[in-house]
């Protein structure tokens, strides 16, 4: 075989057209083979290793070009050097390592003991077995693809709808998706799938994993999966899993071409696609996981040590390693494969899991860490959505709100308060603050409303239907006694554990998930779904199915709650139409002239009391469960795209977090002229009624009640949006149409 010099860069197996550059980085190496395999004895099935040792070497670049090398090719690295694992040098030329930046893989590491470097039951031994047969490899991937002309949509945040879902479990039962396509990339780009988001309002989806990831050894051996892939293995590789049968395993590499279809399909639709990235840790574990990849390339410029006592790592993500954010090359590799996501496979934006951990360029959270400033600077990444799972399990990791202003952050302020608020243990002052933007945590950064991802539910955690059905978690499926698992979900079951035939509680149940809904989606920040909770899905009380691939977790299409379905979409259409709900910066408490009220000025933002005041320092002191909120929509900051003042209707949202029905006055004429119920979680039918000022109005015991000024007569109720249980009123305004018309930035 003819072996070029090549280039130091890029790093990973990169085709041309011709043949493919391969590059390695080892500080630590002494040498480097890159080992080719290819198909030997049918009968035997075994591969056939050709290796060939890189000789070239810059600035610890490992290199060559080969000519006759194309797609399809499987490869891996042995590197020999140090091994001396108490000084943290762990190479052994006996492994097979994937390539860190592999663009596929192939295969399945089924966790021999070869794959370990030392013998089990003696830590302290070497294990030279060679690991070749039992190793996933990386592939050579074509990277030309027709995108035609797609590009990324770049959708501003306030405008934002996030939904988050599991690739397989999203789409593994849909009675729509063709039955090959079921759990796979091309499912989820599926029309079945993409209309239901569309009419769900969704704009943006958010993946769970789909790096290619590892299932652990100790779920293997209880027969269940890493089932949500937060064991990551390789940052460049889609994972070959849900590419579609059989091709995912025939046509070598394939995975990324399904990719890209998916992300083209999705855009297609409108619709973002947002990854959930795991750079903190690696599937490769502590000191006794196996090597894979950069603990056998380079342990210590990878992977965070114990300062005194290297053969240990450190452990903020309570998986066994971190990466090492303080070496330069672990950098490169983080910002290299957020790169390529967003340049080769168009994706929109990233959501970082565990991302306190990353800013670890020490011991302490730094929010002015090495990587943040990376970020920053660089003209790709800086440009997708960045959002933060703002917490890790080291001291101090809890840092909601303290992310750099280029950032948005899953809010976990926001879950918590809302749960504990429709469970009867409000706290209102807080309240307020988390329906308003949560301005506390952000504004001091000069951050704006949208850097709050607000979430009631997410995949670690119970589903909507299950905050509403158990009081405790039941993962005994998980096969660890329910030890695992959140044990404060700050959930009511409404009177009975789980399933139950009484009909007042089954009505209490859907009421509560439709306060839920409507609280989430009408508050001031990026709202975000867990994928089936408005089908209704349940998990049966399981509240951490990470081990589940089954029926438990995925989504079951042909049980949907379809009236919870039309009252979210309606929900979040009333959203979309009115950029008083999505605005673009905190309210300023300053007064706004509104027209057509004899020159009365009022503030962008009043809190109500129930008898129709605005609510004063005593009244927050005094506890309560019920809260008024008036939206002036006059008030939203700042121009339009085109220069414009943004005018929209004024709204009265009511909040009853209490079990007895409350009677509500409402404001005087100068709030409005005339009120009409949009949107009342406890009510059967919808209330046609023009409400006058002044007027009396109930608010059922733990329920909504959202009202839009009146400005015009009211047209017949569309069918489809008023559910049997819930009504929503029509939302046709020609002044909210106008102003939404009007301005393509705000709404």
């Amino acid at each position: 075989m003819q072996v070029w010099p090549g280039s130091p860069y890029p790093l990973g197996a990169t085709f041309d057209g011709s043949g493919t550059n391969f590059a390695l980085f080892s500080e630590v190496a002494e040498r480097v083979e890159l080992c080719l395999f290819d198909e030997g004895s049918p009968r035997r099935k075994t591969l056939v290793e050709t290796r060939i040792e890189l000789t070239e070497v810059d600035a610890y670049v490992w290199h060559c070009y080969l000519p006759q090398v194309q797609p399809g090719q499987r490869y891996g690295y042995r590197v020999h050097g140090p091994h001396d694992p108490s000084r943290g040098l762990r190479c052994n030329p006996h492994k097979v390592l994937l390539d860190a930046y592999a663009k596929a893989t192939w295969g399945t590491i089924d966790w021999d003991q070869s794959l370990f470097g030392y013998t089990f039951g003696d830590p302290s031994s070497r294990n030279d077995k060679d690991s070749a047969r039992h190793m996933m490899l990386g592939v050579v991937t074509s990277p030309f693809f027709d995108w035609e002309g797609d590009r990324r949509i770049a959708r501003p945040y306030n405008e934002t709808v996030i939904y988050e879902a599991h690739v397989k479990g999203l789409t593994a039962l849909h009675p729509d998706v063709p039955p090959e396509l079921r759990g796979t990339y091309a499912g989820v780009a599926h029309p079945a799938v993409t209309q239901h988001l569309t009419e769900l309002g969704v704009t943006a989806i958010e993946l769970m994993p789909v790096h290619q990831f590892v299932h652990d050894n100790t779920l293997r051996e209880k027969g269940l999966r890493n089932y949500w892939g937060y064991n990551t293995i390789g940052f460049f590789a889609p994972h070959a899993e849900y590419a579609t049968s059989p091709h995912g395993r025939t046509q070598r590499g394939h995975q990324v071409q399904e990719f890209k279809s998916m992300v083209k399909a999705l855009h297609a639709a409108g619709i973002e696609v947002i990854l959930d990235v795991v750079y903190n840790h690696t599937a490769e574990g502590n000191h006794l996981g196996p090597i894979l990849s950069l603990k056998g390339i380079d342990n210590a410029a990878y992977y965070r040590l114990v300062d005194d006592d290297p053969q240990y790592y450190m452990d903020y993500t309570g998986t066994g390693n971190s990466l090492n954010v303080r070496h330069p090359h672990s950098l490169q590799l983080i910002m290299d494969s957020l790169r390529y996501w967003v340049s080769e496979m168009h994706v929109d934006g990233f959501r970082f899991d565990l991302a306190s951990a990353l800013a670890r360029e020490f011991y302490d959270v730094d929010r002015l860490a090495t990587f943040f400033e990376l970020v920053q600077q660089d003209p790709v990444v800086s440009q997708v959505k960045l959002i933060a799972e703002p917490w890790d399990i080291g001291p101090g990791g809890y840092q909601v709100g303290n992310f750099p202003p280029q950032w948005t952050e899953w809010n976990g302020a926001y879950r918590d308060v809302v749960r504990d608020f429709w469970r009867g243990e409000p706290s209102l002052g807080e309240f307020a603050s988390r329906l308003a933007g949560s301005s506390d945590l952000y504004e001091h950064s000069g951050r704006r409303p949208f850097a709050s991802i607000n979430f009631v539910t997410a995949h670690d955690g119970f589903t909507l239907r299950d905050l509403v059905s158990y009081n405790e978690k039941h993962n005994d499926a998980n096969g660890e006694d329910s030890r695992d698992g959140e044990s404060h979900n700050r959930s009511w079951n409404h009177g009975v554990e789980g399933p139950t035939d009484d009909p007042e509680i089954w009505a209490a149940r859907a009421q509560t998930q439709r306060n839920f809904l409507t609280t989430l989606l009408l508050s001031q920040g990026v709202p975000m779904l867990a994928h089936g909770d408005e089908l209704g899905r349940t998990q049966d009380g399981n509240n951490n199915t990470y081990a589940q691939d089954s029926e438990l977790s995925w989504v079951h299409w042909d049980e949907a709650d379809r009236p919870l379905v039309e009252f979210t979409a309606a929900v979040s259409r009333l959203r979309a139409k009115h950029p008083t709900f999505r605005r673009k910066r905190f309210f300023t408490g300053n007064t706004v002239r509104t027209e057509g009220s004899e020159g009365e000025r009022l503030n962008d933002i009043v809190w109500l009391h129930p008898d129709g005041r605005p609510m004063e320092e005593g009244d927050w002191q005094a506890g309560g469960a019920q809260l008024g909120m008036y939206l002036n929509g006059h008030g939203i900051a700042g121009p339009n795209a085109t220069g414009q003042r943004i005018v929209d209707d004024h709204f009265l949202l009511y909040f009853n977090g209490a079990a007895e029905p409350v009677d509500v006055r409402l404001p005087p004429e100068e709030y409005a002229a005339a009120w009409d119920v949009a949107i009342d979680t406890a009510a059967s039918s919808r209330d046609a009624t023009a409400h006058a000022p002044g007027d009396a109005l109930t608010v059922q015991g733990r329920s909504v009640v959202v009202l839009r000024e009146h400005v015009a007569p009211t047209p017949e109720p569309d069918v489809s949006v008023a559910a049997s249980y819930a009504a929503v009123g029509p939302d046709s305004s020609p002044a909210s149409e106008t102003a939404a018309e009007s301005d393509p930035e705000d709404g």
